[in-house]
């Protein structure tokens, strides 16, 4: 099931996508919610109803002339208010080539253990226009990622029953502010001001129940889902990134087991894979001037189309867009 949120009176309206057409959760069973954040707070009551009704459609044994065309719909974030966002570090490719391009060592702490940092889940936003203010726009990077959502409540869950608390998958790109990340970071505190700016999920949230035919093994002495889904990201319609959702080496299981210890996890919490292998300029700009020391460094500029494509979760577009304003937090060092 595609289950996405989108603007219907100016409000939010959670919704299914079958075959390019938007039904909201009514047409399915008229007890089912309105808001995605109802849906998977009250998810094992919910999602079996929400089934049945998308198969008596998808069957024509229930038939609706209320459907809309995707195209005709302003498209939010499938799970407009997250409880939470964590993004994590799951691609080793990702990690040892950035270790390589700054000329150290793999950290061999990556394989003990899975981490993650919290983000600003109040800038969690859908396609669109991502507002950039001009500190933003220094070193301005997407990130191809992955990402779940949490449909129950949980706490101590061990990796080998954390993929039953998975509502679904979806797109997501963790977009970056370089230049205030490596500034703030100097200080040896995770990321912030380069992060907590925008955070990009959808286009929809795809069911566990719809990856089934993707599923493969997880790697060697890891525990939990994985999945062959081919992942891609242009940008201005030229491809700059390829990967898989397989590559992942930390599964989601095992990411969900340590972010519940001796913390609870809420129905609604979104969690990122962190980035793939390519998956975003800073990986490809080193690498790029490791090969070749004249290497020109790309980074996103106003106006800039994003596209990222994963197999079975659709496509998520944004445009970069500059915030009509000269303010730098950037120049407001203080002297000592």
């Amino acid at each position: 099931m595609k289950l996405i949120t989108y603007v219907k009176e100016e409000r939010e309206q959670l919704a299914v996508l079958i075959d390019g057409m938007v039904y909201d959760m009514e047409v399915l069973h008229p007890d089912l919610p309105s808001s995605m954040s109802l849906l998977l707070n009250y998810w094992e009551d919910y999602f079996p109803v929400a089934q049945a009704g998308e198969l008596m459609l998808r069957e024509g044994s229930r038939t609706s002339n209320k459907g809309i065309p995707v195209s005709e719909v302003q498209l939010l974030a499938p799970v407009p208010f997250p409880t939470s966002c964590r993004d994590g570090y799951a691609f080793r490719q990702h990690v040892a080539a950035a270790r390589r391009n700054r000329k150290v060592d793999m950290i061999p702490e990556f394989d003990q253990y899975p981490i993650f940092y919290f983000t600003n889940h109040h800038s969690i936003q859908g396609p669109g226009a991502v507002r950039c203010m001009p500190d933003h726009l220094e070193q301005l990077d997407f990130e191809l990622e992955v990402a779940i959502v949490i449909c129950k409540h949980g706490r101590n869950i061990k990796a080998a029953e954390a993929d039953e608390y998975i509502g679904g998958l979806m797109i997501m790109n963790d977009v970056s502010a370089r230049r205030l990340q490596m500034e703030e970071m100097l200080l040896n505190l995770g990321p912030a001001k380069g992060k907590d700016f925008s955070t990009v999920i959808g286009p929809w949230l795809v069911t566990m129940d719809e990856l089934e035919s993707f599923e493969i093994p997880a790697k060697e002495n890891h525990t939990g889902k994985s999945w062959n889904l081919r992942m891609k990201c242009t940008v201005n319609g030229k491809q700059v990134s390829n990967g898989n959702v397989g590559d992942m080496d930390w599964t989601f299981a095992e990411i969900i087991e340590r972010a519940s210890y001796g913390a609870d996890l809420y129905a609604g919490d979104v969690i990122g894979s962190g980035t793939v292998g390519t998956g975003c300029f800073l990986e490809l700009n080193g690498t790029g001037k490791l090969n070749d020391p004249n290497y020109p460094a790309q980074w996103l500029k106003p106006g800039d189309e994003v596209e990222m494509e994963i197999d079975g979760l659709g496509a998520l577009r944004n445009t970069i867009v500059a915030e009509e304003t000269d303010w730098s937090i950037l120049q407001q060092k203080k002297q000592g």
